[in-house]
């Protein structure tokens, strides 16, 4: 754990109340806090503030509920002092000097950010790297291969903690000097999805983990798609690895791009499924990459460290590679370009499979994994 990255809570117990209040009131959104902010400098002063000069800036529904102190505010506090308490856990307030500043360049930054592990990292260069939970093992080998030459670089990977192209991202991330940021939809202290939770551990010990929601939120459905403009907002930019037509992913690219971030997109076989939505966004003006160093010189960073090759497959099956391509096709289709028997193609093939040279796709046909 790097104690040493993360910092305390920016004030004391009288300060964290006043913005849990601020955070918890009904009807006052982050837009209307910042206003508040804008005016009072800190929610101490607001909830100082008398009623008539608080109905004049907001009305009197948000000013009779700023009146009001939440039900479970004292509840929701102790609940907070004591994960605090836990080694590695920070709240960052928007007015912390140590607040993410790519995040003070968004429409909307969180009032809070509840972080577990090295809060540091939510303050330098990042790239958010996205894509389908259903990934394909082709896809799943490009995310973790782009990320770890990136985090090789000096970048930051940040991602969803999904499963699919967000495991894999992290686990990229985590091989290199650049480690992971995984923001999350839930509450801080809670786990999900739980087929993640060994991955989330490590994250925890070795990057960061951030939240924008109080403790205890569980996992609610219309709070993932909003988490999106974090991960994108942490960065410099946002690679879409593998998105079906209407994947997710798409949603982040196109926060992205509305917050002036670079959108890269990994294109794919075009009777591949999960590809459309990358070749949407390359149509839309993504860049199309083919490589990590793609990234980095659209980012005017230096090139990643070379990476070393994989063993070279036996002639036969090299044969059998370069007639399969990059598209998927059957064992009848790869048979009948080779002039060999099915039977013998079908068992090459197998052996290529359990090699991790090829994925056996529904329908039966096979795709090339790799270069």
């Amino acid at each position: 754990m790097h104690a040493t990255d993360t910092p305390p809570p920016a004030a004391g117990d009288d300060a964290l109340v006043h913005w849990l209040r601020l955070q918890m009131t009904a009807g006052v959104g982050a837009l209307t806090a910042r206003r508040l902010l804008a005016r009072f400098s800190l929610p101490g002063a607001i909830f100082r503030a008398g009623q008539a000069e608080l109905r004049e800036l907001l009305g009197a529904q948000p000013a009779d509920a700023l009146a009001r102190t939440p039900p479970r505010l004292t509840a929701q506090l102790d609940a907070t002092l004591a994960w605090l308490a836990l080694p590695g856990n920070a709240v960052l307030t928007l007015g912390d000097a140590a607040y993410p500043p790519y995040l003070l360049e968004i429409p909307d930054p969180p009032l809070l950010l509840y972080v577990r592990g090295r809060a540091a990292l939510l303050s330098g260069p990042a790239l958010a790297l996205v894509g389908s939970r259903n990934a394909s093992a082709q896809g799943a080998a490009n995310a973790l291969r782009f990320a770890q030459a990136l985090s090789e670089a000096g970048l930051c990977i940040v991602s969803g903690l999904a499963l699919g192209i967000d495991a894999a991202a992290h686990e990229g991330g985590l091989r290199g000097a650049g480690s992971s940021i995984a923001v999350i939809g839930t509450g801080a202290d809670r786990q999900y999805p739980a087929a993640n939770g060994a991955l989330a551990r490590r994250i925890a010990a070795e990057g960061c983990i951030v939240s924008e929601y109080a403790l205890g939120t569980p996992a609610l459905a219309a709070n993932f798609p909003r988490r999106n403009r974090l991960i994108s907002g942490l960065a410099r930019g946002v690679l879409v690895v593998e998105a079906a037509a209407q994947s997710g992913s798409l949603i982040t690219a196109r926060l992205a791009a509305e917050q002036g971030r670079e959108v890269f997109a990994i294109p794919g076989s075009i009777h591949a499924a999960l590809a459309k939505g990358c070749h949407a966004l390359i149509k839309q003006g993504a860049k199309l990459v083919e490589t990590a160093a793609d990234v980095l010189q659209e980012l005017n960073l230096p090139a990643p460290p070379a990476a070393a090759q994989a063993p070279a497959a036996p002639a036969a099956d090299a044969a059998l590679l370069a007639l399969l391509g990059h598209d998927p096709a059957s064992a009848d289709t790869l048979a009948a370009r080779a002039g060999l028997d099915v039977a013998g193609v079908v068992g090459r093939l197998l052996a290529l499979e359990l090699d991790g040279r090829v994925e056996r796709l529904p329908g039966g046909v096979f795709q090339r994994l790799g270069d």
